[in-house]
């Protein structure tokens, strides 16, 4: 049997969920859809929450609204998934990256400091692993320079920040509820904000623009069939039936964060003394880890370590390819040695099993074969 990196948990209750919603003939744009809605805003502290199709669509929506365009810079760390960055060249925005500290493997808020110019309209944060960047002083950076704040939480849920949920800092906050993440709804996503404004019109983009809701209309309502395109939106919804499964999920959100942060501790605990470097936390986060990363010593070893691991049918995996490095992104212009930490931690990293559902058993032959390739 192969553990994997990841994977989902998913129980009988979450199977129940789904198919009372198939028994109700709202497969969607239904009911489910505000109720997940609306736990999403009491599980991350924001006050409104729009529900979509995935990650990206979540994180190309939050884009629009922050009225990226040609000519404005929006600064990223490169290790995170491409959809980071992309969502900036989806609005014709430039991404510009931004190192990342050697410890944490967070934003490197300095480094954000520097990269600021005329032309940034944002700053992107990634809570790379569920481990959480310090919102505190990127939301007085952002505030002082005026510009918007986007948090992109897909690995984060459940995690706090000095005791704050992440959608109670200032701006926008992207979610990723993908089947190897901390909660799933299969695929599928969502953006949690406190500006009412903005919650509409996420509402409006996500449906392709269109209200049927006659206060908004520009012409006089027609009838009962009428509706209005307003904006240039999206096909961006998600299900009801995703979001029953969603529901169940965040129901066991605190057991999947206590079972993920036993066995962060227990991996800790035994890779003590070995030539590897860990992910640390830093002390203002309270995470719920979704990734377990290790950077080996010698760069020249982490394909031989990889795939010894991957022969003990361990499905180690690396997160990730600095987003740059791709060829997309060359054609473009970007150069390797941006970040050279970002950089380094990529050539030497090997990500882990780490999922609710593991067993003490796996978590200690991950450990035991580790110990023995390594």
């Amino acid at each position: 049997m192969i553990i994997p990196y990841a994977t989902q948990s998913i129980g009988e209750d979450d199977i129940t969920a789904v198919v009372e919603t198939l028994k109700s003939g709202m497969l969607t744009t239904g009911p489910k859809i505000a109720e997940f809605e609306r736990e999403l805003c009491n599980a991350t502290g924001a006050k409104y929450a729009v529900a979509v199709a995935n990650g990206a669509a979540a994180l190309h929506l939050s884009a629009l609204t922050m009225g990226i365009g040609p000519g404005d810079e929006v600064i990223v760390p490169p290790l995170t998934f491409a959809a980071s960055a992309n969502c900036v060249l989806y609005c014709g925005g430039t991404p510009v990256f931004a190192d990342i500290d050697t410890d944490t493997m967070l934003l490197n808020t300095e480094d954000v400091r520097n990269k600021i110019t005329e032309r940034t309209k944002a700053v992107l944060p990634v809570h790379f692993g569920g481990e959480l960047c310090d919102m505190d002083a990127l939301a007085d950076l952002t505030e002082k320079h005026n510009i918007a704040l986007l948090q992109d939480s897909a690995h984060s849920i459940g995690g706090k920040i000095r005791g704050k949920g992440q959608g109670e800092y200032p701006g926008q906050q992207i979610w990723s509820f993908h089947a190897v993440k901390t909660i799933t709804t299969g695929e599928g996503g969502a953006v949690t904000t406190n500006n009412e404004g903005i919650y509409k019109t996420l509402l409006h983009l996500r449906t392709h623009g269109i209200t049927r809701d006659p206060a908004q209309y520009v012409h006089e309502d027609a009838g009962g069939w009428y509706y209005e395109m307003l904006d240039l939106g999206f096909n961006y919804r998600l299900t009801d039936m995703q979001c029953a499964l969603g529901l169940s999920q965040l129901k066991k959100l605190p057991y999947f964060a206590k079972r993920r942060a036993e066995i962060t501790a227990y991996y800790n605990d035994s890779f003590a003394g070995l030539p590897i470097q860990i992910q640390k936390s830093p002390e203002w986060s309270n995470p719920v880890r979704h990734l377990y990363t290790i950077r080996v010593n010698e760069k020249n070893k982490r394909r031989e370590i990889f795939d010894k691991l991957r022969a003990k049918n361990i499905g180690v995996n690396v997160h990730y390819i600095p987003v740059y490095w791709f060829p997309y992104y060359e054609s473009l212009g970007f150069k390797r040695g941006l970040c050279p930490v970002a950089e380094d931690s990529y050539e030497r990293m090997i990500t882990l099993p780490l999922y609710s559902s593991m067993t003490d058993e796996m978590a200690e032959y991950v450990v035991s074969s580790v110990k023995e390739v390594i």
